[in-house]
């Protein structure tokens, strides 16, 4: 696919839950600069693969090189490379941003000063200025979640792990975040996005990996998949490739369950 060493490898990735096989043999190899669009219906696998990767995981069987390196044979300096939002996170209530920052800066190897430093002046671009010494606990969900990315991007990552990122951003916000994303990938950054909002995966990603039932069942650009005999939005393609046709036909029972006397 590409001439050049990727940088992140993929082979026969598998891994169980006691007797449930959750990931059945995943391999991919992504390049760096790519916005890879990381779909999938609940539990098909994505936030396990991306738990393998960053290290929280154990106990899975196949080969994961990052930055040219097995993470099995890999010391956590590997970590520093990388950021990542979470869908569910627990930021510290009880801190200010600017203390929650610094720290965070601080476990990535920053100094204390530059951590600050840095972290400030993103606040004041993503429009926090105003709340910085205040605690997070104050703070509503789209403020954490801006403080959430901010903390994703303070150590300068060359992967980004990005899910469900723009949950609770308000348009603006959102229309930034798109062009960051862009922008971040043209300095050659690597970024998988995961997200069940697929207008906006089918809009930023240049490559989009699905995984079904514990495996890839597409990976190709939009349009690639479009033209595998696949018609449509990115919505539709990955309701014909899950198998899930019914949503009209729920939709109206559930209507028809509200509508009773």
């Amino acid at each position: 696919m590409d001439g050049r060493e990727p940088v992140l490898s993929i082979r026969d990735l598998k891994k169980n839950f006691g007797s449930k096989e959750v990931l059945k043999g995943v391999r991919l190899d992504v390049y760096e600069g790519q916005i890879i669009g990381y779909i999938g219906p609940n539990g098909a696998g994505k936030s396990t693969t991306v738990k393998i990767i960053l290290g929280l995981e154990e106990g899975y069987s196949g080969q994961v090189t990052l930055f040219g390196k097995d993470i099995s044979d890999s010391s956590v300096e590997y970590k520093k490379r990388i950021g990542y939002v979470p869908e569910m996170a627990d930021l510290y209530d009880n801190l200010t941003a600017e203390e929650y920052l610094t720290f965070m800066g601080e476990l990535y190897g920053m100094e204390q000063k530059k951590a600050g430093e840095k972290a400030e002046r993103l606040i004041g671009l993503f429009g926090l200025s105003e709340v910085y010494e205040s605690r997070i606990a104050s703070y509503s969900k789209g403020m954490k979640q801006k403080i959430l990315i901010i903390s994703s991007l303070l150590h300068n990552p060359d992967v980004l792990f990005l899910d469900e990122p723009i949950n609770g951003l308000d348009a603006n916000s959102v229309m930034i975040f798109k062009e960051l994303l862009a922008q971040l990938a043209a300095e050659g950054k690597t970024i998988f996005y995961s997200s069940h909002i697929m207008d906006v995966v089918e809009k930023i990603s240049n490559r989009i990996v699905l995984l079904h039932n514990g495996q890839i069942v597409a990976d190709g650009s939009f349009e690639e998949l479009k033209n595998q005999n696949m018609e449509g939005s990115l919505e539709e393609i990955f309701n014909q490739l899950t198998g899930f046709n019914e949503h009209k036909e729920t939709a109206a029972e559930i209507v028809s369950v509200v509508q009773e006397a």
